[in-house]
């Protein structure tokens, strides 16, 4: 009876590991007598007990990892890097997993070897370039990067997913004087785009002023046009009256120097009620009055022997 038991318990010990679960984003490594032998999916995998033994199971998800180190220019001078790697197994094949079982002893060697080989292509990348050069340079740091190790990578059945230059920093002296070179560009900058601002509000009145002039001057001269068909029009208006005028008085048998003295008295009324304060001195005694009669007599009597000529 109690060996029925004893087999009983060994036939559940054997059925009990028998089986085995691998959870998903995991790959289960079986080996027989310390031997690879398969690859166990995820769910629930049979093996033969006593006889296979899951090895190791192998994360297939995205891992990432830290990144601090020094890297020296072609000029010596010190960049300091901050990164974050990302990676994870090349694939689902038995050769990936098989690589990543065995190439190395444990996890900690295989980090220690991943992170030296970026860090060593990197510092080999910066140690041709000058420390000027280098903050414009992340993508080709990363790009560089990639294309060094992808393949040092595969060997040992993983790829590098990505590289984030997170930060890159210099000495204190450095950062110093690269914060004054900026500092200097943007006030020269600055200067630059005042002195443009300026030139071009200088250049905007002059021209604003130019058009004034030039209006003004078009106005006056329409102005001045103006005033002088207006007066050609009154000294027409005002011949033509004067020839009724002297028709008629002539006609009527009257003298026609009446005409003249009338238009001088109506020219002084005019200078008088238009002077605006302005002081006009005639000399009105009668001998004036006399002289200034005969003068403008003559000047009609030339004037009408002038007409009859023509």
């Amino acid at each position: 009876m109690i060996t029925v038991w004893i087999i009983l318990f060994i036939l559940l010990i054997i059925g009990f590991t028998s089986f085995v679960t691998i959870r998903q984003g995991t790959i289960g490594v079986v080996t027989v007598f310390g031997k690879y032998r398969r690859i166990l999916l995820p769910g629930l995998n049979f093996k033969i007990p006593l006889i296979e033994v899951l090895y190791s199971r192998i994360s297939i998800q995205n891992r990432s990892v830290e990144l601090e180190f020094q890297a020296v220019t072609v000029d010596q001078a010190n960049v300091y890097f901050k990164a974050m790697l990302l990676y994870s197994v090349l694939n689902q094949s038995e050769e990936a997993i098989k690589a990543v079982a065995f190439k190395f002893v444990d996890e900690r060697n295989l980090m220690q070897a991943l992170v030296r080989t970026v860090e060593g292509s990197i510092r080999a990348y910066v140690a041709t370039k000058r420390q000027s050069d280098v903050l414009i340079l992340r993508r080709e740091i990363v790009e560089h990067v990639k294309e060094q190790i992808d393949n040092i990578l595969e060997g040992w059945g993983y790829h590098l997913q990505d590289l984030q230059l997170n930060d890159i920093t210099f000495d204190d002296v450095i950062m110093k004087s690269m914060s004054q070179v900026v500092a200097s560009n943007n006030l020269k900058a600055a200067a630059e785009n005042e002195g443009q601002a300026l030139l071009i509000t200088k250049t905007k009145a002059a021209e604003a002023e130019g058009n004034a002039i030039k209006i003004a001057a078009e106005a006056e001269r329409q102005a001045s046009q103006l005033r002088g068909q207006g007066v050609a029009l009154f000294r027409e208006e005002v011949a033509k009256g004067m020839t009724v005028a002297a028709k008629e008085m002539h006609q009527a048998d009257m003298d026609t120097s009446v005409i003249l003295f009338t238009m001088w008295t109506e020219a002084i009324k005019h200078f008088s009620e238009n002077s605006k304060g302005n002081v006009i001195f005639l000399d009105g005694s009668a001998e004036n009055m006399e002289r200034t009669m005969k003068e403008m007599m003559s000047l009609n009597m030339l004037h009408n022997a002038g007409n009859k000529q023509v």
